[in-house]
Parts: C-alpha cells; structure tokens; sequence
C-alpha cells in the first residue's frame, strides 16, 4: 500500500543557523501505513481515479442505406455519452443499457448513397477513444435502397437516356415515380411501361390520374392509399399525390424520402421531378406552394 505523507514538526536552535531566535520548520517524512491501519487511514492514503469513457467494440459494421437498425456499442464508462453519429450524421435513438454498452438506432446514409463512414460516440461534446478505429459501411441492401439511392442520383441529373424526359409533353413527375418503382423491383406490364427511352410509354406509366387509376385497379401490388392526417404511418419510399386546386384532377406525384417526428410533429419530405428537389417539405408544398392543395399517399409494401 502506498505511504500517506505525513509532516513533523522541528525545532532548530539559532546557535545551529546563528540567528537570535529559534526557527520552527517543517520536515516531510514518508511513513509506512502499518498493516492494521484504521479504514479512515487507509482510506486518507489512497485515491480512487473513476474510468475514463471508452469504446471497445460495434456489434455491425454494415447496414442498409435507410438506415434503421438497432446496434450496440460496448465499452467502459459510457454513462455520460450523449451522442452517436455516423459519418457526422446523428444516431436516431440512444438507448443506455448500462455503463458498459449503448444501443442505437442508425441513420440513413446521406442522400441514400452507399459509404464507409467513421463512428463517433460523444460523450460531454469530447470524442469518446476507442480501442480500434469505428467504421460503419452503408450497402443497397434492400428494394427501399436501391429506390432511393437512384432517386438521389436522379432528382437533379436525368437519366434520359434509358427513360427520356416528358417535361415537354406535360411534366415528367409521373415518368420518375414510376422509374423509382423498378428500380425498388416492379416490373412493367401491357399497361405500365416506358420503352424505347421515352419514346412509347403507356399513359398509366407517365401521367398521374392514369397512373393512379392503374394502382388502384391493381390490389395485387399491395399498395394502400393513405390520407395526409395518416402521415405517422408513411415511410420512407412512398408516394404522395397531390391535386393543386382541389377539383378532384391529380396534378403530381412525388416520392417521401425522409420521415421525422419530433415532439409528436411528424414531418415529410419529397424527392421529384418537375419542380426537381430532393427534401421538398409537404407542408409547405400545400401551404405555400399550392395553398389549399389537397391529395394523399400510397404506401408502397
């Protein structure tokens, strides 16, 4: 056991420093706690250092674009962690299980695309270390990713030379609805197609009210329409419609692809052609855009 530092007290004569008066000082002596030292003493001779945050493994380091899946991450000392991103990108949810592991919720990647991104815990606005460097590789994994990686890569850069552009024959937000729907893994039908790169499309294909008549005459796809007050059962990958002046004629067509709920609120953003945006908001898009719009979603299996 490691020795208190005790101090004594001496007196030294001033015929010793040649002084009129006797000097007092202090000497410092290192004593040996004996062995049957009190609980007070021992506990006055030794220091207790708490541990130091850190992180020692990641239960994944793969995952869908969309993000979603729930990982743990252990370590010691990981009661004051706060945050976890990936690739800058906040985890959704941060569950602590203990002092030794978090679970947390992933994000999508950004704009869907696929990545090998750095894992960072934070715990009081400090990285915490970890014991081996954390990454996180983001994969099309799923229908949904593979939907919405190409319609990040698109929203803003056609890819006229497989599908054409139908802007100058009415709009060409249906024409990239329906792309999305094949890249998740339709297939085209007698009624539902797009060849020769927008030369011979079906009217289903490339204009809305045509395309909306054409899902719901088509339960088997397994699409259900939802209203706007229905928004906390959107997901990402669905579709929202929309009538621009409320007389019962579909003008639009955009495809969700970002959901959030903060305090109860849930918010939606869209990715389309025509006005081309990639997190176009939904509220604003009735309100501002087309005040008094009206329309609603398809949620898509």
């Amino acid at each position: 056991m490691t020795s208190p530092i005790l101090l004594r007290r001496w007196g030294v004569s001033a015929a010793v420093l040649g002084l009129a008066a006797t000097v007092t000082a202090f000497v410092v002596i290192a004593a040996p706690v004996p062995q049957n030292a009190s609980t007070s003493q021992q506990e006055e001779a030794e220091v207790v250092t708490p541990p130091e945050p850190e992180v020692l493994s990641v239960s994944a380091q793969s995952g869908s674009l969309t993000g979603g899946e729930s990982i743990v991450i252990a370590g010691t000392a990981l009661t004051s962690v706060t945050e976890v991103t990936f690739g800058g990108v906040p985890a959704t949810e941060i569950a602590l299980t203990d002092g030794e592991s978090l679970t947390v919720t992933v994000p999508a990647s950004t704009d869907y695309q696929p990545a090998t991104v750095t894992v960072e815990v934070i715990a009081a606005a400090t990285p915490v270390p970890s014991s081996a460097a954390l990454e996180y590789t983001y994969a099309a994994s799923s229908p949904v990713d593979s939907q919405m990686q190409y319609l990040m890569a698109h929203w803003n850069n056609y890819n006229a030379e497989e599908f054409g552009d139908l802007n100058p024959v009415g709009g060409d937000c249906a024409n990239f609805a329906s792309q999305s729907l094949i890249k998740r893994g339709w297939t085209m039908t007698d009624s539902w197609f797009n060849f020769d790169a927008g030369g011979n499309w079906s009217s289903a294909w490339g204009y809305v009210p045509s395309f909306e008549t054409w899902l719901t005459a088509n339960p088997q796809l397994g699409a259900s329409k939802l209203s706007f007050d229905e928004r906390s059962k959107v997901k990402v990958g669905d579709l929202a419609v929309f009538d621009w002046n409320n007389n019962d004629y579909l003008d639009h067509i955009q495809v969700v692809s970002a959901v959030t709920t903060v305090d109860g609120v849930t918010t939606i953003k869209m990715v389309g052609h025509n006005l081309d945006t990639n997190y176009r908001d939904l509220d604003e898009t009735i309100t501002v855009d087309h005040p008094g719009a009206t329309g609603h979603f398809w949620s898509i299996p």
